[in-house]
């Protein structure tokens, strides 16, 4: 099978690195960068430095750079193309692959960022407004990139309402340390994945805070419920939330330390600044960008998510951390099930 990973970050680079050591497949796989600089320096180290250090790359990966509009006119040599940029970076990469014939799916969660009184979209919601006619899906769950790139045992949810893309994140990922279920509901699967990033914001911060694993176990599990009830009001399967998209990358992300969203939390209990604590982790959290569209889309369904709407308050700098935990504990009670 021939893929490409559009994207050199460090789950792009560890997906890529996964697909080419697998023997039973003996997959052809190439890794695209946009920086010819990087691109030269993972040539010749076989290591992606900034993003997975000391992790060196298989010398069965290809590794390229060129523009994308070059890329375009042969993508469709490929069985399957993966966009691994952030997720402010998915609509303009979907518009230029707008023409690709081969399956699709995009790697980041969260949602795109909505201008002066406009809606953030989901991924999929981006695919169907600017290349509607793309198949395409998401490849998701509780997995962080080092792990993957260690050859660590993970499992992964193919998402798709497209057959043949399901099959084909299946084929090209799916081995014995990499285990893909394959997945239609595009929706809950994207919902899980860009609330429990908001979610292990409040999580940290309640760790940072030290209340305890009895806070911490109410935060996930009533984050959950959030989560939950967000996905159902905009289509989304209840069972999915349960499974891998949604409790698995929630606990995980919650409280996993290689969490990038957590140590924003982390950082915040300790008094850092926002920017201070966003600069230090030399990656994106996608939580600090999608955090305020998750509450303005929860509001406009009617959807009631405190622990969302705590966690922007708290990177807006309306509340201190002490406040946020208070109002939260102040609040009116009433049934688990609402």
């Amino acid at each position: 099978m021939k893929i490409i990973v559009l994207g050199g970050g460090a789950w792009g680079t560890a997906l890529a690195a996964s697909a080419s050591r697998n023997p039973a497949a003996r997959h052809a796989v190439t890794l695209w960068l946009r920086d010819p600089l990087q691109a030269n320096a993972l040539i010749m180290q076989r290591e992606n430095a900034r993003y997975l250090p000391g992790l060196m790359l298989p010398h069965s990966m290809n590794i390229r750079a060129e523009s994308l509009q070059a890329l375009a006119s042969v993508l469709d040599r490929f069985d399957l193309v993966i966009v691994a940029s952030p997720m402010a970076g998915l609509r303009g990469l979907l518009t230029q692959l707008q023409g690709c014939a081969a399956p699709v799916a995009w790697l980041c969660k969260g949602f795109e960022p909505g201008a002066a009184g406009q809606t953030g979209w989901l991924g999929h919601e981006v695919q169907a407004q600017c290349a509607p006619r793309m198949r395409a899906g998401i490849l998701s769950g509780p997995s962080f990139a080092q792990e993957v790139a260690q050859e660590q045992p993970t499992a992964l949810v193919a998402a798709s309402v497209h057959a043949p893309v399901r099959d084909a994140l299946v084929e090209g990922f799916h081995s014995q340390i990499l285990r893909v279920y394959a997945n239609e509901d595009v929706v809950g699967v994207e919902v899980g994945g860009a609330v429990k990033n908001v979610l292990a914001i409040a999580t940290g911060l309640c760790d940072g805070l030290e209340l305890g694993l009895n806070a911490r176990a109410a935060l996930i599990t009533r984050g959950l419920a959030e989560m939950t009830r967000l996905g159902l009001a905009l289509g989304a399967r209840p069972e999915t939330f349960m499974g891998l998209s949604g409790l698995g990358d929630l606990v995980l992300t919650a409280t996993g330390d290689l969490s990038r969203n957590r140590r924003v939390g982390l950082a915040l209990a300790q008094g850092q600044a926002l920017e201070q604590a966003v600069a230090s982790l030399g990656h994106v959290a996608e939580g600090v960008y999608c955090a305020r569209t998750v509450v303005e889309r929860a509001r406009s369904l009617g959807v009631d998510m405190p622990i969302a709407q705590c966690v922007v308050e708290l990177l807006d700098g309306r509340m201190r951390p002490a406040q946020a935990v208070a109002a939260l504990m102040a609040r009116e009670p009433v049934n688990e099930s609402t």
